[in-house]
């Protein structure tokens, strides 16, 4: 298998995470977004949206969208319960991750970084406002419960920790998240999880 892929990227952090915690072996090949090598025509003919991570799991055959590319690889394992309404859990979460956790976070996270905070002001004010939301939704979920999903780690929980845990650098503080807090140490203390996320490369920043 080939994971298209920039290292800094979160999503595919969720993608190369849970490789290394199946004992799946793949290659990478490096795509560097910011140089635009996403947005090349070679590259819209395995993601015609133009985005990373793509896997390739024989040739020819290209699947994009960093949470499909989870629930792909976690068919069959332990990661990915069998029952229906736990099944259904698990998508439901990684559906609240991507409506309210990446593009408000992520994205708050990407412009402050990048240098680009400041070209919209009151846009970054609404994505921290929405992400900070999110958590307040995490907590009271989290309050009573060890992870996600009945009780057992499971993709959801891989998919939700990519950007929460990075919060700080969108300019939310996690410390109002006490449940929050602990259950990003138990997703972290789970086997085969690897280091932290790769900076962002010099020519992400705005000139």
């Amino acid at each position: 298998m080939r994971l298209h892929d920039c290292l800094a990227s979160a999503n595919g952090y969720k993608v190369r995470t849970l490789f290394a915690q199946l004992g799946l072996a793949y290659e990478l090949v490096p795509v560097d977004i910011f140089a635009g090598e996403s947005h090349t025509a070679d590259f819209h003919e395995k993601n015609p949206d133009g985005r990373i991570p793509v896997l390739e799991p024989e040739p020819g055959r290209f699947l994009a969208e960093s949470n499909a590319i989870l629930l792909f690889l976690a068919e069959g394992t332990r990661l990915l319960p069998e029952d229906r309404f736990a099944r259904a859990q698990v998508h439901q979460w990684m559906f609240f991750e991507q409506n309210t956790v990446e593009p408000n976070l992520g994205t708050a996270r990407y412009w402050r970084l990048t240098g680009r905070e400041p070209q919209q002001p009151e846009a970054f004010r609404q994505r921290v406002a929405a992400g900070t939301r999110a958590l307040e939704a995490m907590e009271r979920h989290l309050h009573t419960r060890t992870f996600l999903v009945e009780e057992r780690y499971t993709v959801a929980d891989l998919c939700l920790f990519a950007y929460v845990h990075l919060a700080p650098e969108a300019g939310v503080a996690l410390t109002p998240y006490p449940s929050v807090l602990a259950w990003l140490e138990r997703v972290r203390a789970q086997p085969g999880f690897i280091g932290a996320l790769p900076p962002y490369p010099a020519n992400a920043r705005v000139r």
